[in-house]
């Protein structure tokens, strides 16, 4: 049984509407359609958030933008042979 459908964000809903975009949901424990998004949170969870000590909150907030440009634009994914997103999703 999923309770998902009662962690719904109105804040992202609008946020969504304001954008033009559809938010599209995916089946829960179903691997086909949510592994990269789990893959994501894994590797962002070991490499960025409990990489290293950070002394508040605030200083972990800090590293995260410079983290999200190295993981999609420098950091090799395997899924591209085995180059960066951007190189990688333009040979293809």
């Amino acid at each position: 049984m999923c309770y998902g459908s009662c962690y719904k964000s109105f804040a992202f809903r609008d946020a969504c509407k304001a954008l033009g975009l559809k938010h599209i949901r995916t089946k829960p424990y179903t691997p086909k359609t949510n592994g990269k998004a789990e893959r994501f949170i894994q590797t962002s969870l070991r490499e960025w958030a409990y990489a290293r000590a950070y002394p508040t909150s605030d200083h972990r907030k800090q590293a995260l933008d410079p983290w999200l440009h190295n993981y999609n634009w420098h950091r090799p994914h395997g899924s591209h042979n085995p180059c960066h997103p951007s190189v990688g999703s333009i040979s293809q």
